[in-house]
């Protein structure tokens, strides 16, 4: 059983800011240190990355008590290990050039696409989330009494990866053995299909980044994350009784992509 930590605005231990560490643990040093350690796989515990990545499917919340001891030993949210990362990128090139086969694709197109999907769907377009996650978090759902606690943008980006991964193996992987035999095909019933993995697994990045956020002390308000929800619900339902095949949409996209 990892251990759990109680919010104390008196104390030091849920990311204040105190003058002791503060050149130990700035922004700067973090972030070489992670840099440092990406290409020394040797150092990395994948071990625990396979483990974390099988959690986030069965059971996330155990995923986030780990970030909680790793801010008591290390005093810092965010991974310093950047194991989690680099498996995700092997799933995600592994995934990707399925998806160039389902779709009939060449080598260099593949390649182009892989190109695409890594480095701007994933490290692109999370940048993005984690900064905007970051302000919004930090500007908005700050408790009054939490004057000198920030939300760290490593775990902003964390929180992206973990609420990512499922994202991924759901509609990157899973539904590559629906497509041509089922989701692509006209009909309601392959809109049905391919929009209900995509309700499955937006919903759960919602879910993932949820728990993220409400897993620090020194938030408020963190149910407000879990109200796309109901729009999530109310665009699928809009989706089927327009025929809109987000599937087919994609596939579309991903050709286009590389012509």
């Amino acid at each position: 059983m990892l251990p759990t930590t109680t919010y104390n605005p008196s104390s030091q231990g849920n990311g204040a800011l105190n003058s002791r560490d503060s050149a130990r643990y700035t922004a700067g040093a973090k972030r070489y240190k992670y840099l440092r350690r990406l290409f020394r796989f040797k150092q990395m515990d994948f071990e625990f990355a396979i483990w974390q990545m099988l959690y986030l499917f069965t059971s996330p919340q155990m995923v986030y008590r780990n970030f909680h001891y790793r801010k008591q030993t290390k005093d810092q949210w965010a991974r310093d290990d950047p194991a989690f990362l680099v498996l995700l990128s092997i799933w995600l090139c592994a995934s990707t050039i399925g998806f160039g086969f389902v779709l009939g694709m060449g080598f260099f197109e593949t390649i182009k696409l892989l190109l695409w999907v890594v480095f701007i769907d994933c490290i692109g377009v999370g940048l993005l989330i984690a900064t905007l996650m970051w302000c919004i978090t930090n500007r908005y759902l700050m408790k009054p009494q939490s004057k000198g606690y920030d939300v760290e943008w490593g775990y902003a980006f964390d929180i992206h990866l973990n609420a990512f991964y499922p994202l991924l193996v759901i509609l990157h992987f899973i539904q590559l053995f629906f497509i041509n035999h089922v989701i692509i095909r006209d009909g309601l019933i392959g809109c049905f299909v391919g929009n209900v993995f995509w309700l499955v697994g937006i919903g759960y990045y919602i879910y993932v980044t949820f728990l993220g956020y409400s897993a620090l002390p020194f938030l408020k308000n963190t149910v407000a994350l879990l109200y796309p929800f109901a729009l999530l619900v109310i665009f699928f339902l809009l989706s089927l009784g327009l025929g809109w095949n987000f599937t087919k949409g994609l596939c579309w996209f991903y050709k286009y992509r590389v012509q």
